[in-house]
């Protein structure tokens, strides 16, 4: 399998829906209400936890394709861009799982029955168990910073890219 030099349509449309879908959930979790002891999940959570796995999902299947069909490296960058941006982007997978995996155990942990979008029941990842709630819920708000910086870094990577290098390579991910 030999690696392509720009990312194909179905690469830019996962990655650009992954875009939006974080930039509706980080508000949506910032601003829902506080959840105590005994709080059902109420609508914000609903959309929080349904965006967070159809994110997950979308991450999953972008990772695959991302295995299966691979993008060489931009050739004129110096090597040490060539692999912090490897690394970022990895970590960049990382962390959208990470979080999304933590978010979907805090709620199990809760011992919430929540909907995909009100459409059907999620199944539980864990059983009822308020240490674990704790201790998920500390590993969720951690990745989440982690990703949000992760976020911060590859934008302003890509935004040196277009102002500072004015070279070709944002445009590898650009639509068209």
């Amino acid at each position: 399998m030999t690696p392509r030099l720009h990312y194909g349509t179905p690469a830019k449309i996962l990655h650009w829906l992954v875009v939006a879908l974080l930039a509706i959930q980080y508000p949506i979790g910032w601003l829902m209400p506080d959840l105590h002891a005994n709080t059902p999940p109420g609508t914000p959570m609903i959309l929080h936890i349904s965006f967070g796995l159809t994110i997950l999902t979308l991450i999953v299947v972008r990772l695959i394709w991302r295995l299966t069909h691979p993008v060489a490296p931009e050739s004129s960058l110096p090597a040490w861009q060539r692999l912090s941006s490897e690394a970022v982007h990895w970590m960049l997978y990382v962390m959208v799982l990470a979080t999304t995996i933590t978010g979907w155990l805090f709620a199990s942990f809760r011992g919430w029955s929540v909907s995909y979008f009100y459409l059907f029941q999620l199944p539980m990842l864990a059983a009822r168990n308020p240490a674990g709630n704790r201790a998920i819920d500390g590993l969720h708000q951690a990745a989440e910073w982690l990703l949000l910086i992760l976020i911060v870094v590859h934008v302003g990577a890509a935004l040196a890219h277009i102002f500072v290098y004015r070279d070709r390579v944002m445009q590898r991910m650009l639509p068209g």
